[in-house]
């Protein structure tokens, strides 16, 4: 089954819900290692986020218009590095997806453009200890889902599976970029919380699309 724009509202639904679960987590995350806002700061941007698509008058017409709605209210309301970051790569997410449905080969487009945007807002590679250590293996994994002929949902499910494993890895790294990277050699032994968040987002995506199919 192909995931749609019901699908869409629901995933962004339940990024909100996810972020604020994981509030205080991504707090203590980022307070070890930056300035401990993200989770505030995407708490508070996916609150906005919930505001403006409950106020919509008219159901979104394609999956972008929702990807739009997300990218231009969190790049809005959240402080710090992530509000662009998140932002730039739902609006590079939307730009590929101004359809009402999208098969497997559609939803690898939307999470390699959602990487794209980030790697060009932050400049980041694998290994730095950044979000794109989540999102990198996440799009790998996507493609490889969607190669083999998995379904949009089967897609997504393996792209989240990814992205936790990408979390989960970067707590031996030494950040080199970001306000991470201050601390140098203090920075090995803790998860990035960027990356962290970036997975719990994925796996409402594969929520979402799980519940479509069942």
């Amino acid at each position: 089954m192909m995931v749609d724009v019901t699908w869409a509202t629901e995933w962004v639904r339940g990024s909100a819900r996810t972020v604020f679960e994981h509030r205080d987590e991504l707090i203590e995350l980022d307070r070890q290692i930056g300035d401990g806002d993200h989770g505030e700061n995407l708490a508070r941007g996916f609150t906005a986020v919930l505001a403006r698509l409950d106020a919509l008058e008219a159901a979104p017409a394609d999956i972008g218009e929702v990807l739009r709605l997300v990218a231009t209210t969190l790049m809005s309301t959240v402080g710090g590095a992530a509000g662009p970051l998140y932002g730039t790569a739902y609006l590079r997410a939307a730009k590929v997806t101004g359809l009402s449905e999208l098969d497997s080969a559609g939803v690898v487009a939307m999470l390699e453009a959602g990487l794209e945007g980030i790697v060009v807002r932050g400049k980041a590679s694998p290994g730095e200890k950044t979000m794109v250590d989540a999102w990198t293996p996440a799009v790998a994994a996507a493609v490889a889902a969607a190669t083999a002929g998995v379904e949009p949902a089967g897609v997504l499910a393996a792209a989240a599976e990814a992205a936790e494993a990408g979390a989960v890895a970067t707590i031996p790294l030494l950040a080199t970029k970001g306000r991470a990277s201050y601390l140098g050699e203090r920075s090995i032994g803790h998860q990035d919380p960027g990356a962290t968040s970036s997975a719990l987002i994925l796996r409402e995506a594969a929520i979402a699309a799980a519940g479509r199919d069942g």
